[in-house]
């Protein structure tokens, strides 16, 4: 990635593997130094009830706000910025494991300012998972992050007002109701982002909203 135009990416970031707070710790880190991109925002850290696989530790979740390189053309930009995040997914040790299981580092490309992103992944930027070999496609804004609470209450943090392209209503709107459905206790907040400290936990963060 380049200097040049930017535009505004939230990233969703998970992990239950491990220290998992030190892992997504160093990853904003991680994320804050890629070429070309700036750090706009981090939320709070949230601890999150397994999807599809119940049988495992609950997950840690959060979202950061990235100004990233635009590049020639929003499908070109969104694509490197995927190929980087799946890169420090490598470099975190995550490794080839079944769909919703135990995850080392999860990263995931929301949302790329205003711009809607059909486009074939090239090999290196595909899933790891060999259950699903149809996920040559990036799909921005992400095809599932309107029905999940664990990506939609982070998001609210840093952008309770955005409307995704597509979605025909605000972040916040969807986020209450998956609180409705899911209930209040399914995404829990458990520490908030200090700068130059990381997440620190503070009893205000561990009631929900």
């Amino acid at each position: 990635m380049v200097e040049g135009r930017r535009v505004r990416a939230y990233i969703g970031l998970g992990a239950n593997v491990g220290d998992a707070r030190r892992t997504l710790d160093a990853a904003v880190g991680a994320l804050a130094v890629l070429p070309g991109a700036r750090l706009r925002g981090v939320s709070r850290l949230y601890a999150t009830r397994p999807v599809g696989v119940e049988d495992q530790p609950d997950f840690l979740n959060a979202v950061v706000a990235l100004d990233a390189p635009l590049g020639p053309d929003p499908a070109s930009g969104a694509l490197a910025l995927q190929l980087a995040l799946k890169g420090l997914e490598g470099a975190f040790g995550r490794r080839t494991t079944r769909r919703w299981g135990p995850r080392e580092l999860d990263l995931d490309l929301l949302v790329f300012g205003r711009h809607r992103i059909h486009v074939e992944r090239p090999p290196a930027g595909r899933s790891r998972d060999p259950a699903r070999p149809v996920a040559r496609w990036l799909d921005v804004p992400h095809p599932s992050a309107a029905e999940r609470l664990f990506v939609l209450a982070p998001l609210a943090d840093l952008a309770p007002g955005l409307v995704p392209p597509g979605w025909g209503s605000s972040v916040e709107s969807r986020r209450l109701g998956r609180v409705a459905v899911e209930g209040a206790t399914a995404v829990r907040p458990v520490a908030r982002w200090v700068a130059g400290a990381g997440w620190r936990s503070d009893d205000a963060d561990q009631a929900s909203r």
